[in-house]
């Protein structure tokens, strides 16, 4: 049995005539006949009888036709796989983020990529930047977003985010109903930051800031996710300087106010090994470039 027996086979039974079935198949009758009777001999059942008035499906040949539709649609999926595997478009890629791309975008990316390459696996890990530095470097994410400024050479990058920072105060401070707030308001107030570990540049960043201001911020709480800085805050237990992003987390009791000076930004870097050629990482990085906002 030949995939082409199948497809004669089906052409017949849709169409239930000789001449016709011929004519779309862009072949002549005996070949088709010939077939036919080739089918039937590896099936070992008669699929079809005509007369000289018509063409009939048998009983067998009923049965046979969801069979053989399913055989083709089995092989072309097969061949799609195959030829998507040999085209690196087909198998895992690992992307690596930290919590605030929650909030900035890497929602749209994947869906975007997962609807032009449905067979690519993607695999998500939520790291620090500094880890997620450590694991491109060893091979163990194909792919990062990442808070830092300190790019290794090896890597290329896109920037895919610039936000501000803003004031994280819970809903009973007193500045929470302010339109925007010098940092210098907040002296003498507990702070919660993410912690020098897990991203060196936002807590270096954050000092010189504060210093710029005049503040010496008493760092009380320093905390492994973003998140985990909101919730805290939103108990009345501190304040913060959070990514804009993060007032979409809708977290009860955590209001976020302006700050007068925007000149701090926190910025989002796509990073991946330069060396790397992989269609599927080039099928990522274009979505991620289709998906970056007008202003950058």
């Amino acid at each position: 049995m030949e995939f082409r027996h199948l497809r004669y086979f089906l052409v017949l039974a849709e169409e239930l005539h000789f001449g016709r079935a011929a004519r779309r198949l862009a072949i002549s009758q005996p070949p088709l006949s010939l077939n036919l009777q080739q089918l039937e001999a590896s099936v070992g059942a008669r699929l079809l009888t005509r007369n000289s008035k018509s063409v009939q499906l048998t009983a067998a040949g009923l049965a046979f036709v969801p069979a053989a539709r399913a055989l083709l649609a089995q092989a072309a999926q097969a061949a799609s796989l195959a030829k998507d595997v040999g085209e690196g478009m087909a198998g895992s890629l690992t992307i690596g983020f930290s919590g605030t791309m929650l909030f900035s975008g890497l929602p749209a990316i994947l869906t975007r990529f997962q609807a032009g390459h449905p067979r690519l696996r993607l695999l998500l890990k939520e790291l620090s930047s500094s880890e997620q530095l450590i694991e491109l470097a060893q091979d163990r994410i194909d792919l990062g977003f990442v808070h830092t400024t300190r790019v290794p050479t090896e890597l290329s990058q896109i920037r895919v985010a610039s936000q501000p920072l803003v004031a994280c105060l819970p809903a009973g401070h007193p500045l929470a109903a302010r339109p925007d707030l010098d940092l210098a308001q907040l002296k003498g107030e507990p702070f919660a930051v993410v912690s020098k570990a897990v991203s060196p540049d936002y807590h270096e960043r954050i000092l010189a800031l504060c210093a710029a201001s005049g503040l010496d911020p008493e760092i009380r709480f320093e905390l492994r996710h973003w998140l985990s800085v909101v919730s805290l805050v939103a108990q009345g237990m501190g304040v913060a300087l959070v990514p804009a992003a993060l007032a979409q987390s809708a977290l009860a009791g955590a209001v976020f106010v302006p700050l007068q000076d925007q000149r701090m930004r926190y910025e989002t870097q796509c990073l991946w090994k330069t060396s790397r050629d992989s269609p599927a990482l080039s099928a990522f990085v274009h979505a991620v470039q289709a998906c970056l906002p007008a202003a950058l």
